[in-house]
């Protein structure tokens, strides 16, 4: 049943009412103050938290001229990760499965070929052991492994998420580093953060952090992923396509009034042109300089946290998050680009890294090309997501755990937060 035209006049009421306080030109104001006092550097508790690269400014770049340019980079391969969600069974399994793809451009076919096939799983019966070995099949192209999560008595569907993630991604960046020779781009950022948020999420989770291995393990492979490139020369960085973070917003409103509801949402009014008579400009791509993070799940890896315990070969520096936000006008959306200090500490490589970015963005209309081509060899479909789950449910002999909502809407419920 749809709301009546009556409701929804009522509801658009509400609303105006919540409207009629802070608009947006006074949060592009606001944006202007933040930006002009507040990042150069960002306090946290007297401790510079975010600061510069070089100088701090905007930029901006028309877009055809953007889409015109030529990359740095010869070639570029691009990383990505899909799971076909948290799937609980009658029999006290949770598992996910997530499948590993790096795509190349040009294309290489063989390379798209590849997979690293994760099954993480939880269960709370002790008698039962699912841990594996690497094992290869499909003439030796896909690698495949279980992995057994360390029992929680809840999140067990986080844990075996994240797990799954990140481990197909980082084995599958390290079984293929040698093939990247100019620029390989992460889809997402160049930590997992979804690991690193357990820190902060809840006691159990926390724990898990620290006392158990298995998570510990898998951000070790991202730590060697930055090592074995920086010990290469070869520049690795992330693209972040829908960043979350508050963490620089939370920070600026210990300090003064930040409305908005993440750091996407500031950078897109620090960004933002408009015409005189106050209209989005839509011609050109604007961007930040780079900055140096120890903020939010940036802090552990940061010469400012703990490092988890890690084993690290380099400076702690070097592990720091550096990132750049490029605002996209035709879509009105912002994109986080991440790398680790020892790659960004060059100023030239930021300035290759931030053509080459920009160019991409201009003329692909959103992700860099390898990006968006990762993102769908790794993509497992709504129809593959069924047929595996269907497949496992024969091989348990036992059946989903299904709930009414699976009935109601007849869609997956991602696992938020991660």
């Amino acid at each position: 049943m749809t709301l009546d035209p009556v409701h929804i006049e009522g509801i658009a009421r509400l609303a105006g009412q919540l409207g009629r306080g802070v608009g947006d030109t006074d949060h592009q104001g606001l944006a202007e103050t933040v930006w002009a006092e507040f990042l150069d550097p960002l306090y946290a508790d007297g401790d510079p938290v975010l600061e510069p690269l070089g100088e701090q400014r905007r930029r901006v770049i028309g877009l055809e001229d953007a889409a015109l340019a030529e990359s740095p980079f010869d070639t570029q391969h691009g990383l990505d990760s899909g799971t076909i969600n948290p799937t609980t069974f009658k029999n006290g399994l949770v598992l996910d499965v997530a499948q590993a793809a790096m795509s190349a451009v040009p294309s290489d076919l063989d390379l798209h070929r590849a997979r690293t096939v994760v099954v993480s799983a939880h269960t709370n019966d002790t008698t039962i052991d699912l841990g594996g070995e690497w094992v290869a099949y499909d003439e030796g192209y896909t690698r495949q492994r279980v992995v057994q999560v360390p029992r929680v008595d809840r999140y067990a569907q986080t844990v075996v998420h994240a797990l799954a993630l990140y481990l197909a991604e980082s084995h599958h960046a390290q079984l293929q580093a040698d093939v990247v020779e100019d620029l390989l781009i992460l889809d997402g950022p160049i930590y997992p953060t979804g690991l690193l948020k357990w820190a902060d999420r809840h006691p159990e989770l926390a724990t898990l952090l620290r006392d158990h291995e298995r998570p510990r393990s898998v951000i070790q492979n991202y730590v060697e992923l930055v090592e074995t490139f920086v010990d290469r020369d070869v520049p690795l960085i992330g693209f972040v396509k829908n960043s979350a973070s508050n963490a620089i917003t939370r920070a600026v409103r210990s300090e003064t009034n930040a409305p908005w509801a993440n750091d996407a949402a500031l950078f897109a009014q620090v960004l933002a042109r408009r015409d005189d008579d106050g209209d989005r400009r839509t011609d050109a791509l604007t961007c930040t300089n780079w900055f140096q993070s120890r903020l939010g799940t940036d802090r552990p890896l940061s010469t400012q946290g703990g490092g988890l315990g890690l084993e690290t070969e380099l400076d702690r520096e070097a592990y720091e998050v550096t990132f750049f936000v490029v605002y996209d006008p035709r879509l009105d959306v912002t994109y986080r680009i991440e790398a680790p200090y020892a790659v960004t500490r060059d100023e030239e490589i930021r300035e290759a890294l931030t053509r080459h970015i920009l160019g991409e963005i201009a003329a692909e209309r959103g992700p860099p090309l390898a990006v968006a081509k990762a993102d769908e060899l790794a993509r497992i479909d709504r129809e593959g997501k069924e047929t595996l789950r269907q497949t496992i449910e024969r091989q348990f002999d036992s059946e989903r755990q299904r709930q009414y909502n699976d009935q109601r809407w007849g869609v997956d419920l991602d696992v938020g937060g991660l």
